[in-house]
């Protein structure tokens, strides 16, 4: 699994011009399933994204987590995350999960997070979405489930 975390002040996706989710101060995730992801893998980033420390305390340091601060997360899928474009101009998107392996395993990071009382939001998977954010930082990480980077 590929993901983007991007600490927010808000943001929301629309499918055809109606808002289907929307938070105040948390995290917006972009995430990609690849097509050997497994359970490891949905573990991993289930425990990691939540708990990582990229949110303010009282001094002013990335010391607390979206779960400490109580914030919300807004989980977007994205196969483009698993983009190679290391030949040629057009990206190649082969490792990317097949909807019929990947929607299964993007519910279930979702329900992982409301399990965390963790208030989310999500996206539409596979379809055209519009995405607006107000960075906040800007803080953006990049995760790799196999660490690759």
């Amino acid at each position: 699994m590929r993901a983007v975390v991007q600490r927010v002040e808000s943001a929301n996706v629309k499918v055809d011009n109606v808002v289907i989710g929307e938070i105040e101060d948390g995290i917006l995730l972009l995430l990609g399933i690849e097509e050997d992801d497994n359970e490891k893998d949905l573990e991993y980033m289930s425990e990691k994204i939540p708990n990582l420390r990229i949110f303010e305390d009282e001094d002013g340091k990335m010391n607390k987590s979206l779960i400490d601060v109580g914030g919300s997360i807004l989980v977007i899928s994205q196969f483009t995350l698993l983009g190679d474009a290391r030949k040629g101009r057009r990206p190649s998107f082969t490792t990317a999960a097949a909807p019929t392996k990947a929607i299964p395993i993007y519910e279930r990071f979702i329900n992982n997070m409301k399990e965390k009382n963790i208030r989310t939001e999500a996206g539409k998977f596979g379809a055209e979405m519009k995405v607006q954010l107000i960075n906040d930082g800007p803080v953006t990480i990049l995760l790799d489930s196999k660490k690759i980077f």
